[in-house]
């Protein structure tokens, strides 16, 4: 059976304006000897191999490139347009050799510590390899920005044809982050022996607790996502790859894949992530985030919910800074509150978030070029959501005459000063010149270190409120089910059997290859189910220009035999 010349060609295109030839070519140099198969080809073969089946098995992708493709694709390839003799065994090995090696061209000029991967190394030999995908070797580090230059460009093709087609008109910039298993056919090390994997960069993947651990390596996805405020649709797909040893790097991978999205146009609003982000060193995720114009929405840890700490004498609870005379009870409404209780709040906590609100600083300027943000006192400003004998006296306010009013207008009653909580400041109060700094000032600015480490827990949805949960919730959800229709029966990321090639290298090219495929499924599925008419750029191929009659074969199909 023979691919059509449509999609082949698609897949070749997409390679094309990916980018990453050059990239190659560059550290490629000048060989000597015969040039061998072209790497584009290696990787447009592995592509379709993947389209059709979800796989990305080597040798499937050569009998793909071998019998499945016609004479005009091989040489539009630049390979040898005559059929190979599928009866002939030598021509058949030459062939697959050529194959084999042009990928393995790829994989040796990226890779920062290759070795042999027949046997296991002694523990510490691998340990020192590993340390080429961490070091500040200068040589090291380049390798590493290429191959992550690469998957980027990869990922990031799809999505550029659907910014460019208008499709993504309706993304409001909201995105989720997580990092899902990506386990290997490889044994982990045996530490009886001394013995390290073949596998020296991977390791124990653990998922929240959730079925068993798995070996192999992590795989950092940043995807597209809608809250449930926003009903305009627009494709999901994911916006960043990064694959790194298990439960290494995930704020700086985190950032690595948000910062390639600058560079697109695209806009920047919440990002909502799980609580292994929440965890991370603030300028490690949260500063670099916000930095790149994201607000964050956090979920916390059972010992990190409540008050979490103060600047310029206001609380940060939750991750919001509240007036110190905030009561008690709502303060620490959260304190220690379970999973349980906080994913599904009763009736009497809702109604303690809510009480919350008006206590909450307000936000009144920034951030700006240092990332610092101007809060006001919530008993301040022409609009005080609270009323505070404490702010009266120290900023010689008069408490106004209540004026009457319709008590049939809502809007009125709510901004009566009897109608909006009061505080109660301690019998015995505080010096004027003693008073937090929050009370004497009526805003402040708050910089990024001023919180030091607890920077980490701020967030920018007050927690547990309806905001907060209409928008972590769904985005939680959009990111799963991206996960999810990573890990389906058409295109399983968490198959090893369908990513069998050894190396870090191999495994980060592979992985990308299967996202990006993925990519080019939902974005394709996305437009026939929104706009039914073919994209004008879809229509003609350069393979002798004639329209597309049918769409490309969806993935899960059986292969092409030759």
């Amino acid at each position: 059976m023979r691919i059509p010349d449509a999609v082949a060609d698609h897949y070749a295109r997409l390679l094309d304006d990916s980018g990453i030839f050059p990239l190659i070519d560059t550290e490629l140099g000048v060989r000597p000897g015969p040039a061998g198969l072209p790497i584009r080809a290696a990787l447009t073969c592995l592509l379709l191999l993947i389209h059709y089946t979800g796989k990305a098995v080597l040798g499937d992708a050569w009998q793909i490139a071998a019998f499945s493709l016609s004479p005009a694709a091989r040489h539009h390839l630049g390979m040898d347009p005559a059929d190979i003799d599928a009866d002939d065994p030598h021509a058949c090995l030459a062939a697959s050799r050529r194959f084999y090696r042009a990928f393995d061209r790829l994989t040796t000029i990226l890779d920062p510590a290759r070795h042999g991967r027949r046997a296991r190394l002694p523990q510490h030999q691998a340990d020192h390899l590993a340390t080429a995908w961490e070091d500040d070797d200068v040589g090291h580090a380049r390798k590493r920005q290429v191959l992550q230059q690469i998957v980027t460009a990869l990922v990031l093709t799809p999505v550029r044809r659907a910014k460019g087609r208008g499709y993504l008109r309706s993304f409001a910039g909201d995105i989720g982050i997580d990092t899902t298993a990506a386990p290997t056919l490889t044994r982990p090390p045996r530490l009886n022996k001394g013995l390290a994997s073949t596998e020296i960069t991977a390791g124990w993947h653990y998922s929240a607790g959730e079925g068993p651990p798995q070996f192999g390596h992590s795989a950092t996805l940043t995807v597209a996502a809608r809250p449930r405020a926003l009903t305009a649709a627009f494709p999901q797909l994911a916006l960043g790859l990064v694959v790194d040893t298990p439960h290494k790097g995930i704020g700086a991978n985190a950032i690595t894949t948000l910062t390639s999205l600058a560079g697109l146009g695209l806009p920047a609003r919440f990002a909502a992530v799980d609580r292994a982000y929440t965890d991370q060193a603030a300028d490690h995720f949260a500063r670099p985030a916000r930095a790149l114009g994201y607000q964050l929405v956090l979920d916390y840890k059972q010992d990190q919910r409540g008050i979490q700490g103060s600047a310029h004498g206001a609380l940060l609870i939750d991750g919001t800074l509240a007036c110190p005379l905030i009561p008690d009870r709502l303060a620490q409404a959260t304190t220690g509150l379970n999973d349980a209780a906080a994913r599904t709040p009763d009736d009497e906590l809702s109604a303690l978030i809510a009480a919350r609100q008006p206590y909450f600083l307000h936000h009144k300027q920034g951030p700006n070029a240092q990332q610092a943000i101007r809060l006001q006192c919530p008993a301040a400003g022409t609009s005080p959501s609270i009323t505070c004998p404490r702010f009266e006296r120290l900023h010689h306010r008069q408490s106004s005459r209540p004026a009457a009013i319709d008590l049939a207008d809502a809007r009125r009653r709510a901004a009566h000063p009897s109608a909006k909580p009061r505080t109660l400041p301690p019998l015995r109060d505080q010096r004027p010149g003693d008073q937090p700094k929050v009370c004497r000032q009526q805003t402040i600015t708050l910089h990024p270190g001023d919180l030091g480490h607890l920077d980490k827990f701020r967030q920018d949805l007050p927690y547990l409120t309806p905001a907060w949960a209409g928008t972590y919730r769904a985005v939680r959800a959009n990111t799963e089910g991206i996960n999810g229709r990573l890990k389906s029966f058409d295109l399983d990321l968490g198959e090893p059997k369908n990513r069998p090639a050894h190396g870090r290298v191999a495994q980060t090219l592979l992985i990308a290859l299967i996202v990006t495929v993925a990519n080019d499924n939902f974005l394709d599925a996305w437009r026939h189910t929104h706009q039914p008419e073919p994209a004008p750029s879809d229509i003609t191929t350069e393979l002798g220009s004639q329209e597309v009659a049918d769409p490309p074969i969806p993935a899960g199909k059986p292969p092409p035999g030759p």
